[in-house]
């Protein structure tokens, strides 16, 4: 398991701030023998804790250290810090979080619990496989569909339970973090150009100047909440097949009370650094789906923020740890720490609102060719995805797999699910985010209402229509399973029987696997989709 912690200040090991000598309590938890196992301890260590991995347990020592950013110089704050941890622990990671265990000295020498003068508290963790955290998940390939959507059901149920604070003042607290965070770059001039952290610092301060009223009136609507703080991968595990948030942010509850949407970036910005693009859209989209109802799109506004400023405060974790390195170690560390700095100047680089709306039959692919396209789909980490079939499910209040009868699929109903199809594009666009609907909008009347959506915002549009054998498309509505979609080859062939009339869209075959139809569709839309 990893503990690493998120921090807001200049690039500082551990060592230049320890303020007291824990090396005896290091060296009795790390000794098979006061576990009473035979096998080795492993230890992990991090700027604020050293994590001992002992059999089935895992103790948790608070560093005795003092940062600009986090006080743990006494034992009183340490016993604080980690009876805090079990507190903001508990409800997301109920089976990990076992209690507190004192290390006291008695007869001469210290020991893991029981009577004595108590010398240093540890958190007591059940452990737990450390491949099965997310960031080795990854790595693995393993982040498919089905694990984002369960992460974003855990995450939206997480910020659900978090209490929340009206009365904070989310403008002034993030202005501290991006204070923070160029303090911190600043600090190692060889590694970040002065220019770079003069630049990212005025886009951050220009954004939160044009974002401050916003961000003020999310914290009155309750959008700020006492969150995770620290939500990356490597502090969510896959245990029993679900993913477990552990490891929340315990030292500052500043920097935990936060808008919902600052705390998901954090996530976004991982997957998006490593690579992972699709799964970022996709834990977007599932989030805003599993909070419920409409969600506040307005909020996308400030994304490209919140991620800019996760990216920057990694850059700076990630030049904190290069101190003690060498050779190609070092240069890795310092390449990583430079990616962070690019990815947050791209978050705050201004990219247009977009909407693209994909049409066509029943299993022309649709949803698939939308979900490949959300992700260059305007700023980051890309557009949010409206499709008719779930709208009409939750139109309908059943589940996105129920089977709906067909009265749900009259006329006035399907002008229902068009019409907040498009109330909820024109929200998003609102906010400067891209969006992408995908619908048969086999109607010139829908066609030409949701491009207007577009012009009235002032955005971008693009159509796509997308076509194939009527056969082909019986064959593959026949096929499917475990999708939104109710359907059937009878639909599809009336489908074909009806007129499509004038269609100004671009016309795409949908025949070949979902790649190809992605390039043709990427090459149809040409700079629309390229930041």
């Amino acid at each position: 398991m990893n503990t690493s912690p998120t921090v807001t200040s200049p690039a500082l090991s551990p060592a230049d701030h320890v303020v007291a000598d824990q090396q005896p309590v290091f060296a009795l938890l790390a000794d098979p023998a006061t576990h009473g196992i035979t096998g080795p301890v492993r230890r992990i260590d991090t700027h604020g804790a050293v994590v001992f991995l002992a059999g089935k347990d895992v103790y948790k020592i608070k560093r005795a250290v003092r940062f600009p950013f986090m006080d743990l110089s006494t034992l009183e704050r340490r016993h604080g810090a980690c009876q805090r941890e079990l507190e903001v622990n508990r409800d997301n990671a109920p089976g990990l979080y076992l209690g507190l265990v004192p290390i006291v000295a008695r007869e001469g020498g210290l020991h893991l619990g029981g009577a004595g003068d108590i010398v240093e508290w540890a958190v007591h963790m059940r452990r737990f496989d450390e491949e099965a955290t997310l960031d080795h998940v990854a790595a693995r390939g393993g982040l498919d569909n089905q694990l984002i959507d369960a992460l974003a059901q855990a995450v939206a149920a997480a910020h659900e339970r978090a209490p929340r604070h009206r009365e904070w003042d989310a403008p002034a607290a993030l202005a501290r973090v991006a204070a923070g965070i160029v303090d911190g770059l600043r600090e190692t001039p060889d590694l970040f150009a002065p220019a770079r952290v003069a630049a990212l610092g005025a886009a951050l301060a220009g954004a939160l100047g044009r974002l401050a009223p916003l961000l003020a009136a999310r914290a009155r609507r309750g959008e700020v909440r006492r969150c995770h703080g620290d939500l990356h991968l490597r502090n969510i595990a896959l245990i029993a097949g679900v993913p477990v948030l552990f490891d929340a942010l315990e030292f500052d509850e500043a920097l935990a009370t936060i808008d919902l949407l600052y705390d998901l970036a954090f996530l976004l910005m991982d997957l998006g650094t490593r690579g992972e693009a699709l799964a970022a859209n996709r834990l977007l989209n599932a989030y805003l789906k599993a909070r419920g109802g409409a969600p506040p799109y307005d909020g996308l506004e400030a994304l490209p923020l919140f991620i800019a400023l996760r990216a920057g405060i990694r850059a700076q974790v990630s030049a904190a740890a290069l101190a003690h390195r060498t050779g190609p170690v070092l240069e890795a560390g310092r390449a990583e720490a430079l990616s962070y700095l690019a990815f947050a100047e791209v978050a705050l680089t201004p990219v247009p609102a977009r909407l693209v709306a994909i049409g066509g039959l029943s299993g022309t692919g649709k949803s698939t060719l939308a979900s490949h396209l959300a992700p260059v789909i305007g700023p980051l980490p890309g557009a949010v995805h409206l499709r008719s079939d779930v709208e009409r499910k939750r139109l309908a209040g059943v589940g996105e797999f129920d089977r709906l009868p067909p009265q749900a699929y009259t006329m006035e109903a399907t002008e229902e699910v068009y019409a907040t199809l498009r109330a909820r594009a024109a929200a998003v666009l609102a906010s400067g985010h891209g969006v992408v609907v995908d619908a048969v909008h086999q109607r010139p009347e829908e066609r030409a209402a949701l491009a207007e959506v577009a012009q009235r915002a002032g955005a971008g549009f693009s159509g796509l229509w997308l076509e194939a054998p009527v056969a082909a498309l019986a064959a593959r509505v026949e096929a499917r399973s475990g999708d939104a979609s109710d359907a059937t080859v009878e639909v599809v062939r009336h489908q074909a029987e009806r007129a499509v009339g004038p269609l100004d869209w671009l016309r795409l075959s949908a025949t070949g696997t979902p790649d190809e139809v992605l390039a043709r569709a990427q090459a149809a839309l040409g700079r629309a989709v390229h930041r």
